[in-house]
């Protein structure tokens, strides 16, 4: 059987260190990481991190339930790219001159919906959100014409559930608490 891409998105408390437990689960098991991203979500004081790495289902099963145990994670959750919208975002800095000299560089621009971030004398700043595969098209285009940088960002996303499973699990963990303090 194949790697394929995993996502997973764990839900934490706002802790100082969490990436680093999170990271040590991967290094154990000696799976890559092929992007990580950490934000703050819409419950206060829950934190989502997201990790995207290619392995088999059963590695990433137990990665999940190893994830779990962490005193300080809520619950993590295993995604493909059929269960999630997903979306990257990339900066790239090209040379003023160029995009002012080369008549193409605005057509590549507009084509690829990207925006102009910044422009100053010496350097413009171009961003594309999109796919993986989208961001790179931009970057191997734009490499032509004095490419100084380049960043992408990790995948940032939601699932196509119509509910956030993390809110129903810290309200039936709530409920459940509720129930023994009654007792």
């Amino acid at each position: 059987m194949e790697k394929q891409l995993f996502t997973i998105t764990v839900f934490s408390e706002n802790t100082v260190g969490i990436l680093s437990l999170i990271a040590v689960v991967y290094t154990r098991r000696n799976i890559n990481i092929e992007s990580i991203g950490a934000s703050r979500t819409s419950i206060p004081g829950v934190m989502k991190t997201t990790v995207t790495c290619y392995a088999h289902r059963a590695i990433m099963e137990k990665i999940v339930a190893q994830i779990e145990k962490e005193i300080y994670v809520i619950k993590a959750f295993l995604y493909t790219d059929e269960d999630i919208i997903w979306q990257e975002v990339a900066l790239y800095k090209v040379a003023t001159a160029s995009l002012l000299n080369e008549e193409f560089l605005e057509k590549i621009i507009r084509r690829h919906n990207a925006r102009i971030l910044d422009i100053t004398e010496d350097y413009t700043v171009i961003e594309k959100s999109g796919h993986g595969d989208e961001t790179e098209a931009l970057f191997e285009e734009l490499k032509e014409y004095g490419l100084r940088q380049f960043v992408r960002s990790g995948p940032v996303c939601v699932t196509k559930d119509p509910v956030e499973h993390v809110t129903d699990y810290l309200a039936h963990r709530d409920a459940c608490h509720a129930k023994k303090e009654n007792k």
